[in-house]
């Protein structure tokens, strides 16, 4: 086998080990460079397939490690962001820390995160048998919910309130079963395989990212939750005349 065939299972890893690294970030009470770390995932996950199509080197050892890969980065990792953005909240209101603590000195209640994992598996696990999901997807994929919840620390820590709680616990529920519902829905997002990079039958593709970029350039990590919120309602509307 060429050595050119293990470029993209190579990339892959690299996918696996950032989402490594941002759970150790996370540990280390780093949660910026945790969430960063997803994004450079997702800049592994993006090149993998690049690679793989470039080089004509797909294969099912690829698909089943790239499903791994996205477990860790874009379903464990998230999730474990999640429960620390949980316990900021109980943190910060140390009468709802008390009031709530049934296993001893363990608050069980920011657990609850953990359903991002979960609801990241099914969705995983259902896309490795439907081979429908091309130009658009069925469900949120999980890398999408993934930056989502990276972005949060982020905007958080721009405007100076990354650690006093100011997204509620119950935001955070919210934000969770949401998307984990969203993981598993039947509704259609759209993807970001081109058949070509010319504007039509791209409309909605090319809109998105030009309002990201300046969005970014703007707002910085700010405006990262309300890109996602926006790709969510395009997709709502457009990702069905998409297909």
């Amino acid at each position: 086998m060429s050595f050119k065939r293990h470029i993209p299972n190579a990339i892959t890893c690299g996918n696996l080990v950032s989402g490594c690294l941002s759970i150790l970030f996370l540990t280390q009470g780093m949660p910026v460079k945790a969430a960063i770390m997803i994004f450079v995932a997702g800049l592994f996950d993006f090149f993998d397939g690049f690679a793989a199509r470039l080089l004509h080197a797909k294969s099912p050892i690829g698909a089943d490690l790239d499903s791994l890969s996205d477990m860790v980065s874009f379903g464990v990792a998230p999730g474990f962001i999640m429960y620390w953005l949980m316990s900021q909240y109980f943190d910060s209101q140390l009468w709802l820390y008390e009031w709530w603590r049934p296993i001893g000195d363990f608050n069980v209640l920011p657990c609850l995160a953990f359903f991002l994992p979960v609801f990241s598996a099914i969705r995983l696990a259902k896309f490795n048998i439907d081979s429908t999901q091309t130009t658009t997807f069925r469900g949120i994929p999980a890398p999408g919910m993934a930056i989502f919840i990276a972005s949060l620390p982020l905007a958080l820590s721009q405007v100076g309130h990354l650690t006093d709680g100011a997204l509620s616990y119950w935001a955070c529920l919210g934000i969770t079963l949401i998307f984990s519902f969203m993981m598993v829905s039947r509704m259609r997002f759209f993807s970001f395989k081109m058949k070509s990079a010319g504007w039509k039958g791209n409309e909605v593709r090319w809109i998105f990212l030009a309002i990201a970029v300046v969005g970014f350039a703007i707002f910085r990590w700010l405006a990262l939750p309300f890109v996602m919120i926006l790709y969510v309602l395009l997709s709502i509307f457009f990702a069905e005349r998409m297909e």
